[in-house]
């Protein structure tokens, strides 16, 4: 039986990938009268259902869910655009008396959401020169340079994540000051209560190995293969997600299927730990146990959470 919440409040399901973040999200949905806004950052995208753990229709079990499937493969991924959406998307349910529920790993994206977070203007000539010195040099020397001058923005970075490098980059030329320091407080815009789903780092690992063995399984190969077809390979975003780059790879030649497979779970664990670490930074996400032992109680202990906090 659904229970709309008392108070209009703006619900965040968050952690590392594999987690089991978007199955709680779809229950706390049906349970408080809501629906699911997507802040997974590669699950705007058209297309990239396998490699991205995109839930089927029928595993979204009648809960509309916004934001998925938004982006052609080759347009690049704005944060800022991302927020003017999901504030939409937020505003509007909570006018229809609905509660939104936010999932997704994506920290910068949920932060963007819910916090009064500001983007930087960009300047197109900075911007070009230090794409023409990334295509030059590789997002490795470009990485190193971001340690020295914002050394917390390079642990949240992936030195093989050329973009986002870019960026921070181009924020600390045109700002003066470190990327992160553009990244306020928590300063909410919204009432929310933000859960963490936690899973040990061993059980985490092998989650994530058996998730990417079913995604090969499932035709991530001829995904990729599809979309790029339509313009991946070109694509300033898309074609750097987990799985795809390595897929990429695999058919451009520069490695086997197999030796792509593998990176793509030593890649997958390396963000599952820049996610956690990135969410665990924030003192209002309420953690809880996402392990295979606690699975069946996870649910019910997340809706006694959001019912406390509501009633609170």
């Amino acid at each position: 039986m659904r229970r709309p919440a008392p108070t209009p409040r703006v619900i965040t399901v968050v952690g590392p990938t594999a987690a089991g973040k978007s199955d709680l999200g779809v229950f706390l949905a049906q349970q408080l009268g809501g629906e699911v806004v997507n802040a997974d950052s590669m699950q705007l995208y058209r297309g990239m259902d396998i490699g991205t753990a995109k839930l089927t229709l029928t595993e979204r079990d009648g809960v509309p869910h916004h934001l998925l499937d938004i982006w052609d493969v080759t347009e690049a991924a704005s944060v800022a655009e991302y927020q003017r959406l999901a504030r939409v998307e937020i505003d509007r349910l909570l006018a229809e008396g609905r509660t939104p529920v936010l999932v997704g790993g994506s920290g910068l994206y949920v932060k963007g959401a819910i916090d009064a977070l500001e983007f930087p203007g960009t300047d197109p000539e900075v911007r070009a020169r230090l794409e023409q010195e990334l295509t030059e040099r590789g997002s490795g020397a470009l990485h190193a340079r971001l340690a020295e001058a914002d050394p917390e923005a390079a642990r949240a970075i992936l030195a093989s994540n050329g973009r986002r490098i870019v960026r921070a980059l181009e924020v600390i030329e045109i700002t003066g000051k470190p990327f992160t320091a553009n990244l306020p407080g928590e300063e909410p815009v919204y009432d929310a209560v933000q859960i963490g789903v936690d899973v040990e780092r061993p059980e985490l690992d092998e989650r994530i190995s058996t998730r990417v063995d079913r995604m090969w399984e499932a035709g991530l190969v001829d995904e990729v293969r599809a979309l790029e077809a339509v313009g991946l390979r070109e694509g300033r975003t898309a074609s750097r997600a987990l799985g795809y780059q390595q897929v990429l790879a695999a058919l451009a030649g520069e490695c086997t299927q197999e030796e792509a497979r593998a990176e793509t779970v030593r890649a997958t664990k390396r963000f599952a730990r820049r996610q956690d670490s990135w969410f665990r930074r924030d003192p209002r996400v309420r953690w809880l146990s996402g392990a295979e032992e606690h699975r069946g109680e996870l649910p019910h202990r997340a809706l006694a959470l959001v019912e406390r906090a509501v009633t609170a």
